[in-house]
């Protein structure tokens, strides 16, 4: 569906200053809306909130429906009670810039665990009962969820494959007597869940109220390490005997890597899921709409075909391009949930059988300036190519930062965007891209924070085919100030993208 002219901010909830090491959903995350709301942005984009696995990637979560508890503020929990001051008396020393995973989940799951144990013990009747509704009303996600969590607890933290094969198989028995057995580690993982959606649904009430939406991020895959594969095997191409990927999911070779994308990931078997009418991907749907405005769909080209890669491959290089059955997805999602606010990421190998797929429903695809300069006019990024039901962006998450990506581009790169320019301007190149999309007929513009802040590389989310590192970044205390919010505003208004009353 068409959008009207706005304009937002791409960050992650991870990147805020947090004395817990991580971003979480508290103060700083309200004080991020302010800063939305007084720079007439309408927009908050995110990266996927669910938990994450091996590398920390958002893209590699142990649930497609659950939140990452590492999210859940324990000044929140503090408020609520459920934890009181003293528990914060030794916090270890953060790094000011970066997240250290390991660091953070060592501190906060303590935390967390008792908060659970206090509320079982201090919640008041209305607040079980919320909680039980919640569990009752998420229980076609969430009873897996937590068995699998539990369960991956007490294999160690293994992948599921490698389980006792009564587990990898679900018989019945051997779930029931899993159940009995992790009874209390279950509930610590439904409380986490039932926690995060409630701090989440909160600050979003409060986003919405100030005129702010979310845009949030469904990747089309699934990690394999995950419930979903786990409790659903029968939709992923899997491996017989092992229940390893017997198709692997990535892209070839591109912009971003000589080798391709080998992410890993069970591809579907679309035969079997097109014969349960799409009921999970459904489910999926719903359970995002629960949550966010808009999601953006992330790889939408995999919906046309697919890009599959055989078991023992190490590289993309030698894949194959598979059918998907699109249309008949995106039309039985229409026809359970009416139309979706939904735009594509539709970068990689586009095919005009792609477009068509995307331009049927009007779902507005995704254009990136940093990929604008570096050939002729008929660069489909460059700002006049641009169509109106776009999302233009100075970069994304995959991408460099503005500033670190001009100082490493090739000189006639550079002199192609200084002739378009006219100039540098004083500002700096950020400040030059990030007008030129809230310039461009593109319905919605997306700006990193990075970009609007004038970072270097330094601070980059994440860097294609290189498995750690990434999603590190995050910001500190008192950058979000009132000449930045001021100056942005000024933009957005000139460009007529200040949201309408």
């Amino acid at each position: 569906m068409p959008f009207p002219r706005t304009s937002g901010v791409l960050l992650h909830p991870t990147c805020f200053p947090s004395r817990f090491g991580i971003g979480d959903l508290g103060l700083e995350a309200y004080r991020f809306i302010d800063f939305l709301r007084e720079s007439c942005q309408q927009y908050w984009q995110v990266l996927p909130l669910g938990p994450v696995g091996y590398g920390n990637s958002p893209y590699a979560s142990y649930s497609a429906m659950a939140g990452n508890p590492l999210l859940i503020s324990p000044d929140k929990l503090l408020e609520a009670g459920l934890l009181a001051e003293e528990d914060f008396a030794n916090l270890p020393y953060f790094p000011d810039y970066k997240v250290d995973f390991e660091l953070v989940a060592a501190t906060k799951i303590p935390l967390l665990k008792k908060a659970c144990e206090n509320f079982q013990s201090i919640a008041k009747a209305l607040q079980k009962t919320e909680f039980a509704g919640f569990c009752q009303s998420k229980a076609y996600w969430l009873d897996d969820y937590a068995l699998f969590m539990a369960l991956k607890d007490a294999n160690g933290g293994t992948s599921w494959h490698t389980w006792e094969i009564e587990l990898v198989k679900r018989d019945p028995k051997a779930l029931e007597q899993a159940r009995e057995q992790l009874s209390k580690e279950i509930l610590y993982y439904k409380f986490t869940q039932y926690e995060f959606f409630r701090q989440w649904s909160e600050l979003k009430a409060y986003a919405n109220m100030s005129r702010v939406e979310i845009i949030g991020d469904i990747p089309i895959y699934v990690a394999q390490d995950s419930a979903d594969v786990w409790s659903h095997s029968d939709i992923f191409c899997l491996d017989e005997e092992t229940f390893e990927p017997a198709l692997m999911a990535g892209v070839p070779p591109d912009y971003f890597s000589e080798t391709g994308q080998l992410w890993g990931n069970p591809v579907y078997d679309w035969d079997s899921l097109q014969k349960q009418d799409f009921k999970w991907w459904v489910l999926r749907f719903e359970a995002m709409l629960d949550y966010l405005d808009i999601i953006r769909i992330d790889h939408f080209r995999g919906f046309e075909a697919y890009w599959a890669v055989a078991k023992g491959e190490e590289t993309a290089i030698d894949g194959e391009w598979l059918k998907a059955p699109g249309e008949k997805l995106f039309d039985t999602i229409k026809e359970k949930l009416g139309k979706l606010p939904i735009m594509a990421e539709d970068l990689g190998v586009i095919t005009p059988e792609v477009e068509a797929l995307r331009d049927k429903y009007e779902f507005p695809g995704m254009k990136i300036l940093q990929f604008a300069f570096g050939s002729d006019p008929g660069n489909p990024f460059l700002p006049f190519n641009i169509s109106r039901n776009s999302v233009v962006y100075t970069g994304t998450h995959d991408n460099d930062t503005t500033v670190g990506w001009y100082d490493a581009a090739s000189e006639w790169e550079k002199q192609n965007l200084q002739l378009y320019l006219g100039s540098i301007s004083p500002d700096g190149v950020h400040w030059d891209l990030i007008r030129l999309a809230l310039t461009s007929h593109a319905n919605q513009a997306i700006i990193p924070l990075q970009d609007i802040l004038g970072w270097d590389t330094r601070t980059r989310m994440n860097f294609p085919g290189i498995a750690e590192g990434n999603w590190e970044w995050r910001y500190g205390e008192n950058v979000l100030t009132e000449e930045l919010s001021s100056k942005l505003k000024a933009l957005t208004t000139l460009c007529g993208r200040v949201p309408q009353k």
